[in-house]
């Protein structure tokens, strides 16, 4: 019997040496935000069945490098955070920036005013003023700027902001109307010359910006808000001619987005701007948005766009549910299929299947897991905070945020969008690599990325009632996940990862 025992354990021993692999168990911290309740709960139960599912992590596949996550600086945020009482302003700041919170590290704030400010206003207010001397932030002082600062003070790693205008003033268009109409060409000097004193404003008040994209929504949004129109001609023309040769000519470094409206058009758009070296030449990159589908993420525009520039950004600038007014403290309305958008009403026939009821948490989960995927390295939510009613917004153009607020009682509700934004912007750092994967299972949506530090995280969104069990497999090492019904699950591998 102890001969047998020597032989066997000889036999165990050069086979180890032969290299014959042994699966080993992965390192692994797995959160979880469900519609059973859970908010980046941690998972403990491992346990799976015999033949589980297999998804495989494949970090030798490299694709785009994260630029980051994160939502937008609007006066309708900031005004509604200085109504809060201090603690319940500090708390939905750290909750987006502080290193317990979401962590956001990509950015946007609007130039002028927008539909969620609280009127029109525009830093050029002086007609015929050319040459600017009349140009200021002052709007901003009392709640964009101090919301800004205050996020960066909570920021351990800080954040990237891109500005966006959505209109030129109305002194400046062929309309003379905050709404619609087109830059007039006298003035193209004037309005690249703002964009500089916007950052040289900025900078004074020690917030750098990183980014501009040209023009909020370009295609315009049927005259119902602060808009300015451009073809993908007149925009390229703008960027090559003003916009870029002034940026450089004042020494300013700041990226350039093109763009900057829905995916269905994405395709002419980037054909302008990358048509040769000298249209390109300024252009950093092409911004989007997601309005055009409350289900489609448009992947064949997205792959057409990356593979038109792969050295440029591809950024998700703004989305947000729109045309519907905050459910207040109804976590289950998030995870049902009983939102509608613009689309639902208005959409022409040829696209209203494009707008069909949805589960904004889904909707979140879907784009931002489809957009990573499909190259985009960039993913901004619109407004930070909203009120019970989906503004203040000039126009009443009533929207959702993560995070509602009641200021006349001083109540904060973080809704599940915070916590599928979280998901994402917490653990996927800014420098990661998105990585390849093997799903077997397509009702499984899946995205991963490997950080800077070396932890991989993978991203899951389980939108079946029933529970999924998998093996979760890195190289020669696997673990067991089960993952609830209808649930957002972050899977964090490696010594990095951050605890919730």
């Amino acid at each position: 019997m102890r001969m047998w025992n020597e032989i066997t354990s000889v036999l165990i021993i050069s086979l180890l040496v032969s290299g014959c692999s042994v699966e080993q168990k992965l390192d692994l911290e797995v959160y979880e935000t469900s519609a059973g309740g859970s908010k980046m709960q941690p998972v403990t139960e491992f346990t799976v069945g015999d033949d589980p599912l297999i998804i495989g992590l494949l970090p030798e596949e490299e694709y785009q490098k994260i630029t980051g996550f994160g939502g937008s600086f609007t006066e309708a945020s900031a005004s509604l955070l200085n109504a809060l009482g201090e603690a319940n302003r500090k708390k939905v700041i750290e909750a987006y920036f502080g290193d317990e919170g979401a962590k956001y590290s990509l950015t946007r704030t609007h130039m002028n005013s927008c539909d969620f400010s609280l009127t029109n206003y525009s830093y050029a207010p002086v007609e015929g003023d050319n040459d600017l001397l009349y140009f200021s932030i002052e709007e901003d002082r009392e709640d964009i700027i101090p919301f800004i600062k205050e996020a960066m003070e909570v920021s351990s790693e800080g954040f990237k902001i891109v500005a966006s205008p959505w209109t030129a003033p109305p002194w400046m268009k062929d309309n003379k109307d905050w709404r619609g109409g087109k830059l007039l060409p006298e003035y193209r000097d004037t309005w690249a010359l703002f964009f500089s004193k916007y950052l040289e404003a900025y900078k004074a008040e020690g917030i750098d910006i990183w980014g501009f994209t040209v023009e909020n929504e370009p295609l315009g949004n049927d005259y119902n808000w602060e808009s300015m129109h451009f073809t993908p001609e007149e925009m390229t023309d703008f960027v090559r001619d003003y916009l870029g040769p002034r940026l450089e000519e004042d020494g300013h470094e700041v990226k350039i987005l093109g763009y900057d409206q829905n995916r269905e058009h994405l395709e002419e758009w980037v054909d302008e701007m990358y048509r040769n070296k000298e249209n390109a030449k300024y252009f950093d990159g092409t911004a989007i948005h997601w309005y055009a589908s409350t289900y489609e993420v448009f992947p064949e525009a997205l792959q057409y766009a990356h593979n038109k520039a792969p050295e440029k950004y591809l950024i998700q600038t703004e989305a947000c549910v729109d045309a519907e007014v905050p459910k207040w403290k109804d976590d289950e309305w998030y995870w049902s299929k009983k939102a509608t958008d613009w689309g639902w009403d208005w959409a022409p026939e040829k696209d209203k299947y494009l707008h069909p009821k949805y589960a904004p948490v889904y909707r979140y989960a879907r784009d931002i897991i489809g957009c990573l995927n499909n190259w985009v390295d960039g993913w901004i939510d619109w407004n930070m905070v909203l009120d019970t009613q989906g503004g203040p917004n000039w126009f009443k153009n009533w929207c959702v945020a993560p995070v509602i607020v009641d200021v006349e009682k001083d109540e904060v509700y973080f809704t599940p969008l915070y916590y599928t934004m979280k998901h994402f912007s917490r653990y996927i750092r800014p420098g990661a690599i998105r990585i390849g994967f093997e799903n077997p299972d397509k009702t499984l949506q899946i995205t991963a990325a490997k950080n800077p530090d070396g932890s991989i995280v993978a991203v899951i969104l389980n939108p079946g009632t029933e529970k999924k069990e998998f093996k979760l497999t890195l190289e020669d090492r696997s673990h067991g996940v089960i993952i609830s019904g209808q649930a957002l699950q972050t899977i964090i591998i490696g010594s990095a990862s951050t605890n919730n």
